[in-house]
């Protein structure tokens, strides 16, 4: 068994007996088997000494479990690293960012503890799944829909909290901002509840997530600084229908007015799907100029609503000369089961796994390397930045990629949020140490070169967290030591996911 940074065999036993006592000890895992399944399955250090790995976990069901976890670590001094359910796969997946914590698994507290289809939310555990959500709301029959993303397999906290979108109509595919209302256990054990839920006997937790005086929620996204044990989230009122528009230009001019034009009509909220873009460059390792553009507008609603906002968006688009507009079936909820065969699930609602094939085996890759990373810069939403990352894409790609020699995925473009745009690369990895490696030092580039032109990362592998955090530097990192004073505040003993987003508590800054 690996002792934690920094902590004496005698002091870890007190705290492991510690924490049998509270969650009893099958929920204890301290040996070599039991811990491996905490490993990244995606990990660009696999067996290398710099792999992040856990020195153990524990797992407790309780918000009074957690909170006696926490004392006890904080009392020993022992790091923990907080997961929902660990399937945070790309990103770190359950491995802790400071290696040898103790994973704090909540996977057990997946209790789906409300569910109110008049105002359309709920509130759930760290442990509840999108497919656990899913299944609560087709059992009781309610006309809610989720908001899933690629793949629906994890936590509907862990992925807001990670800042993961989705696929259905705005504002329900951004996670986090859908979010309203948390329960948090912080670094001593006390316990806050954030916007109206302060207020005791509070009826209003999840109609309003602001609450009164200085909004504190965001400490908690992609933060360090504490345990969110509830967490309530805006659903999405089942719709009539979706149709979706795909509208292609073939000259590269004809992106800027096809981007301004998509802007417009999502601006507007005539567009309210997740819109997509996508062009043929990037498809080789040369990166061939694109040859075509597209883009896709899907709009729900009711149905004569949707028929109207659709041909309001034709008659937009028609005014880009020589664009092509294809406007699909439209497709009534709740589906037929042929009409479930022919979709793409998360567009409606549902969880799926699909997007496992994306890097999985195929004719141009018949040995595929099984995992991927990804670097997934935010650039402005225009057709000029998309235009200029394509051919910043080109110019360095055969620098980055060795000549070719490393394949990348992308960039893929993504607007699943409103008023923003990201270009997405994705690097496989796999068990090979020496093209690890060689991806990494791959991925580090990309980042160095994007903060050169302005673009940065918004979500990253744990591995790397350090490296993207490090871009946002602008009057000498003033954020991020404005952080680390707020982490000095409400931790500091340094306990709660060292180094997660680039946080790290004092005694480990220099270190």
């Amino acid at each position: 068994m690996a002792l934690p940074p920094n902590v004496n065999a005698t002091d870890f036993n007190s705290a492991l007996n510690a924490w049998r006592q509270t969650v009893g000890a099958e929920w204890v895992f301290t040996s070599d088997e039991d811990v491996a399944m905490y490993r990244d399955a995606y990990s660009p250090w696999w067996d290398e000494p710099e792999e992040r790995v856990a020195s153990a976990a524990v797992a407790p069901s309780t918000v009074e479990q957690v909170q006696a976890v926490v004392r006890t670590a904080n009392q020993y001094r022992i790091p923990l690293y907080a997961i929902s359910t660990g399937r945070n796969l790309a990103y770190g997946g359950s491995a802790p960012v400071y290696s040898g914590s103790v994973v704090l698994d909540l996977k057990r507290m997946n209790r789906v503890l409300e569910v109110d289809e008049r105002n359309a939310y709920a509130l759930v555990e760290p442990g509840v799944s999108y497919f656990d959500l899913y299944n609560h709301i087709t059992e009781k029959k309610l006309a809610l829909w989720i908001d899933p993303p690629d793949p629906g397999w994890g936590s509907v906290i862990g992925n807001a909290l990670d800042g993961g979108g989705g696929w259905t109509a705005s504002p329900f595919r951004d996670h986090f901002g859908a979010h309203c209302g948390m329960e948090v256990v912080l670094a001593n054990g006390e316990l806050v509840r954030t916007g109206m839920g302060a207020l005791p006997n509070a009826k209003t937790w999840q109609h309003n997530r602001w609450g009164f005086g200085p909004w504190v929620d965001g400490l908690f996204r992609q933060g360090n600084m504490g345990v969110v044990t509830k967490m309530g989230f805006h659903l999405m009122p089942r719709p009539e229908a979706m149709q979706m528009m795909t509208v292609r230009v073939s000259q590269e001019q004809d992106l800027i007015p096809l981007v301004d034009t998509l802007n417009l009509l999502e601006n507007q909220h005539v567009v309210n799907g997740s819109t997509q873009l996508s062009g043929s460059f990037g498809a080789s390792p040369a990166g061939a100029p694109a040859t075509a553009w597209s883009a896709q507008a899907p709009v729900y609603g009711p149905e004569r609503v949707v028929r109207a906002q659709m041909e309001h968006c034709r008659e937009l688009f028609s005014r880009i000369p020589g664009a092509r507009i294809e406007l699909g079936d439209l497709t009534r909820v709740p589906l037929d089961e042929a009409a479930l065969a022919r979709v793409r699930k998360v567009n409606f609602g549902i969880p799926d796994l699909s997007t496992f094939g994306l890097l999985g085996r195929s004719a141009a890759d018949p040995s595929p390397q099984g995992g991927h990373i990804d670097f997934s810069p935010i650039i402005p939403r225009t057709g000029e930045a998309v235009l200029e990352y394509a051919r910043f894409y080109r110019e360095n790609l055969a620098a980055v990629s060795e000549g070719g020699a490393l394949r990348f995925l992308g960039p893929v473009f993504m607007t699943n949020w409103d008023r923003t745009m990201v270009a997405m690369i994705m690097f496989p990895i796999g068990r090979d140490k020496t093209h690890n490696a060689r991806m990494r030092a791959a991925f580090v580039k990309w980042v160095e070169l994007a903060a050169a032109r302005g673009w940065a990362e918004y979500r990253a592998p744990a591995g790397f967290q350090d490296v993207c955090a490090k871009s946002y530097s602008w009057n000498d990192h003033a954020l991020t030591r404005f952080r680390e004073t707020i982490k000095d505040a409400v931790d500091p003993n340094g306990i709660l996911s060292p180094g997660r987003y680039g946080v790290w508590p004092k005694h480990l800054r220099n270190a």
